[in-house]
């Protein structure tokens, strides 16, 4: 099993370009099932959670081709779903993916029927798909009873075909729903609203095909951000949008880091010990849940005492126990934490537990003193392309050891 070796305490600067987003590649893969025409997309990012999809299309009767890698390594694919052969998504594929879920909009879109198990995930809480049933029983008008992203993504493909207008109210504003509309949009759909918590959607007879680019992974580009508001440093972040990033900018502006945005990216500056600073975890334009964690790695080090507030999944602080095996000081009452910042963090073994707990414990392996290894590291390949090599661009000093391979000495 594969593991991070991390010598800490380097500063990081020079240049990273963001990959494309998987949390837009995963809905917009799917949406290739509405057309039997070529979707061609192009900055697929190389993660493992899209090499599942992937999988998943392939064993319904898609055909995907590669054609082009990008200078970034990023991917370009043809996907062609003239001739499905079997509409169903089975558990030994969705078990490790929740946004599996996605085909189930598409497929009843274009084929009236569907057969797709309950999918996995990180152990993160409950993320019920619901919502997702109760929307499609009802079209028409829908209001979901809690804002949902893939449920939101999901009824919005599912609608798309279906005939007449269709409203999704309290619909998800997030930048990922905004990029599959638009991609919707370039096959022929008829959508208004998508950003808002209201989005129509006029149903059309059929979609073609089209050539679309995925978004930059904002996900990505923050936690980058926090590593550099932990590290020091001067670092610029290709492909960032602070218009995509919520709340996550403001809050690492109150922990003393400088932002110079231009049409290249943002360059990040931070030349002291971090600031403490407070937040809640809230559906864009808040500050995502996805970022909590490398958020918390950052206040580990800060000056002062932060409180967090996790309100979207319940058990997204599982990564304060291998924080605390780090050094930090952290005290948990239910979904509250209360940071009080360490001037240094020790050097450690420790586990990841999910994907964006993967990162927060490399923000904090790169800022602690000595070596740090993080076991389980397969939860970050899920969501982040070739991290360790991004990070050796900036200065870090990071190794993955495969398998049984030796810590060097």
């Amino acid at each position: 099993m594969d593991r991070f070796r991390i010598l800490g305490g380097a500063p990081l600067s020079g240049e990273v370009r963001i990959s494309g987003a998987k949390n837009a590649a995963l809905p917009i893969l799917c949406a290739s099932l509405l057309t039997s025409e070529p979707l061609v997309l192009s900055n697929i990012p190389r993660l493992r959670d899209v090499s599942t999809m992937k999988k998943l299309l392939v064993q319904m009767g898609s055909r995907i081709e590669l054609t082009e890698t990008q200078s970034d390594g990023q991917e370009a694919w043809a996907l062609t779903s003239d001739a499905m052969t079997h509409l169903q998504a089975p558990y030994e594929l969705v078990k490790t993916m929740r946004a599996s879920v996605l085909v189930l909009g598409p497929m009843l879109a274009r084929f009236g029927e569907a057969l797709v198990s309950l999918p996995g995930g990180c152990a993160i809480g409950q993320r019920p798909v619901d919502q997702h049933i109760k929307g499609l029983a009802a079209m028409g008008r829908i209001v979901t009873d809690m804002v949902t992203v893939t449920g939101t993504e999901n009824l919005m493909m599912a609608a798309v075909l279906a005939e007449g207008t269709t409203v999704l109210d309290n619909a998800a504003r997030e930048p990922e729903v905004v990029d599959l509309a638009n991609c919707l949009i370039a096959m022929g759909a008829r959508i208004e609203g998508a950003g808002s918590d209201r989005i129509v959607i006029h149903g059309v007879d059929r979609l073609h095909g089209a050539r679309y680019p995925v978004m930059a992974d904002r996900i990505e580009a923050g936690t980058f951000i926090c590593a550099v508001a932990a590290t020091g440093g001067d670092v610029l972040v290709r492909q960032a949008n602070s218009a995509m990033m919520g709340a996550t900018l403001e809050k690492l502006r109150e922990s003393g880091v400088s932002f110079s945005e231009s049409p290249e990216g943002i360059r990040v500056t931070q030349a002291q010990r971090p600031k403490a600073f407070n937040f809640r975890t809230a559906p864009f334009p808040g500050l995502a849940t996805d970022m909590q964690a490398q958020l918390m790695a950052v206040a580990a080090i800060g000056q002062g005492t932060s409180i967090i507030t996790e309100t979207i999944f319940e058990n997204r602080f599982m990564h304060v126990q291998e924080l605390r095996r780090l050094g930090a000081e952290i005290e948990v009452d239910g979904h509250t934490a209360v940071v009080k910042g360490v001037a240094a963090l020790s050097g450690a073994r420790v586990m990841a537990t999910d994907l964006r707990a993967s990162a927060g414990l490399v923000i904090a392996g790169l800022v602690a003193e000595g070596e740090t290894e993080i076991d389980r590291i397969y939860h970050l390949d899920r969501g982040y392309d070739r991290m360790e090599e991004k990070l050796r661009g900036i200065g870090a000093r990071v190794t993955r050891l495969t398998g049984d391979q030796e810590t060097p000495t």
